[in-house]
């Protein structure tokens, strides 16, 4: 008597599985799909490279202690330290806004994997940007500094230390706006609350005469992005490292509030 064999069924694996990486891929499409994305990252590196030329070839004489070659020859950072936290903020709530935030989340159902894919895309683009950018604009700033009290060049020491800083702070600023963005869901209420709550308030706040909360607001996103690429750091203020710690604690920070409201809130 013959015995028949059965085939077993054998476990193939989708082509269309989500991964990773593909989520990534498709975050770093449709970032570069958006035409706001190109006006804004090209703008912000002509306003780091022509603010800072403008403030270095009209810059007379000062005090070192209170001025640092680093805010005169990227001056035009304190502008980037706008225009790309806006790009963060706009990155998810625009989605929000147009409607393609249902079609994102349910091509990936767990949610969180859309929203750190987007803050490594944006980090990924903002600090080469930024870095590549000062990188240029200091050494052409510093052709109107030679002879003053602001020459600093490119190889002395700390400086390249604190371009990298200054690349890092906006980086860590545009992440922390994207988590706000993705928290309050609007592009209006988001850039509203980055500019209200992250500029205006620690200076309003800064008005009580308490020394504690002179020290807290040093900690501060922009402060302490202004802090992170500082080369002569002001007596009484945090080091460089210790700033970008506080900055990176804030952007992770902001992307992980925004994690847990993407998963308890419906789209």
């Amino acid at each position: 008597m013959s015995t028949a064999t059965i085939a077993r069924p054998t476990r193939t694996t989708s082509s269309y599985a989500v991964t990773p990486a593909r989520v990534l891929r498709s975050e770093w499409h449709k970032f570069w799909t958006v035409r706001s994305t190109w006006i804004t990252l090209l703008s912000s590196a002509v306003l780091i490279i022509g603010l800072g030329l403008l403030v270095s070839a009209n810059y007379d004489t000062g005090n070192r202690e209170f001025v640092d070659p680093i805010g005169i020859g990227l001056a035009g950072t304190q502008i980037a330290q706008i225009s790309l936290p806006v790009l963060g903020v706009l990155m998810i709530a625009g989605e929000y806004t147009s409607g393609m935030i249902r079609a994102s989340l349910t091509a990936v159902p767990k949610r969180a994997p859309v929203l750190w894919s987007k803050a490594a895309v944006l980090a990924a683009i903002v600090f080469p940007l930024t870095l590549v950018t000062c990188l240029i604009a200091y050494p052409l700033g510093q052709i109107f500094l030679a002879g003053t009290d602001q020459e600093a060049a490119l190889t002395d020491p700390g400086v390249l230390t604190s371009i990298v800083g200054v690349a890092a702070g906006i980086t860590a600023l545009s992440v922390f706006a994207l988590g706000l963005g993705a928290v309050l869901r609007s592009v209006a209420g988001g850039i509203s609350a980055f500019v209200g709550g992250v500029m205006i308030l620690p200076e309003v706040i800064s008005m009580i005469p308490v020394d504690a909360v002179d020290t807290a607001i040093e900690y501060f996103p922009v402060q302490a992005a202004g802090n992170a690429g500082a080369l002569d750091t002001v007596a009484g203020a945090p080091s460089p490292a210790a700033s970008l710690i506080a900055l990176v604690l804030w952007a992770v920070g902001s992307v992980a509030v925004a994690a847990l409201f993407l998963k308890r809130r419906d789209v």
